[in-house]
């Protein structure tokens, strides 16, 4: 457990987080492989968990009747992928897929979710800071259709 701390405490995601919010996140934590080519999860599949990439890459997809899969973005070391886990109906938004031998720390959703019930100021530190990751893929999600239709206004 010592080990996974000690990830958690040195990611800048976790960055000043209080030591016993630290253990206490670790506990819902595992380390986990990708292959490359394999789908993490789909749109519309339960968020269960979510992911700090410690490296590798991973895209963000969404198909497109007709067109087929469109890369929203793509992630990589230190980035942390999954924030529908929280918020209902806990519905994952796009298609992960790893596109090379991707390792991550996979958290339960669940476990985490009960842990902020527990600890009301654990979970408003991790809102604030999912909040600027939501705001991201949105962000990625809309210049990515600006590139695919902005030309054909």
């Amino acid at each position: 457990m010592a080990t996974l701390e000690r990830l958690l405490s040195e990611h800048p995601f976790f960055k000043d987080l209080d030591p016993r919010y630290i253990q206490l996140i670790a506990g819902c934590a595992q380390e986990v492989t990708f292959k490359a080519g394999e789908f993490i999860f789909r749109e519309g599949d339960p968020a269960s968990r979510f992911w700090v990439i410690r490296n590798g890459r991973i895209s963000l997809e969404v198909f497109a009747p007709g067109r087929g899969p469109i890369m929203i973005e793509t992630l990589g070391e230190g980035d942390v992928m999954g924030w529908s886990w929280m918020v209902p109906p806990y519905r994952k938004q796009y298609d992960a897929r790893a596109l090379e031998l991707t390792r991550a720390l996979e958290f339960d959703a669940m476990c985490i979710r009960g842990k902020c019930d527990e600890e009301p100021k654990l979970g408003y530190e991790l809102f604030k800071r999912f909040s600027q990751i939501i705001g991201q893929r949105l962000q990625a999600t809309r210049l990515r259709l600006i590139d695919l239709y902005g030309s054909h206004a």
